[in-house]
């Protein structure tokens, strides 16, 4: 997926099983289509999206899944009321508990709107802590 960016350029992301996506380090200021250049860029981070029927995203093509896409995508969720209560999972179906100390670095359980997913993409190649990110961490204390 192309996904244009607020100042112009353009972000690129990747579906992988709904309603799982992968978002790459490739930040481009003219659209790019070219499916295995973009392929090769790192990924940033792997989230579930809502994407809605009306999108401004351009779908640019089908490739088959690398081997990185194979592994579980592993989350956390934590409950609200007691931080200490853990739960790290995956999209293959394995869960466990889990002290606040073992999720961070791993993406809170979120479906995020893809105009959060732009944001994200743009603060992530200015260089920018984002908000959303900011607020979804994993609470220590």
């Amino acid at each position: 997926m192309r996904v244009p960016l607020a100042d112009g350029s353009f972000g690129y992301g990747r579906v992988l099983k709904p309603p799982h996506d992968a978002y790459y380090g490739y930040r481009t200021e003219t659209p790019d289509s070219d499916l295995k250049r973009i392929a090769a860029q790192p990924i940033l981070f792997k989230i579930s999206v809502r994407h809605l029927e009306e999108r401004r995203w351009t779908l640019i093509g089908w490739r088959e899944m690398e081997e990185q896409f194979s592994q579980p995508i592993v989350q956390f969720m934590q409950d609200i009321g007691n931080f200490r209560d853990c739960t790290i999972f995956d999209t293959a179906g394995h869960e466990r508990s889990a002290e606040p100390q073992e999720c961070v670095g791993l993406e809170r359980l979120a479906v995020w709107e893809e105009e959060n997913v732009e944001e994200r993409l743009l603060d992530a190649f200015m260089g920018r802590p984002n908000a959303s990110v900011e607020h979804l961490k994993v609470r220590l204390k």
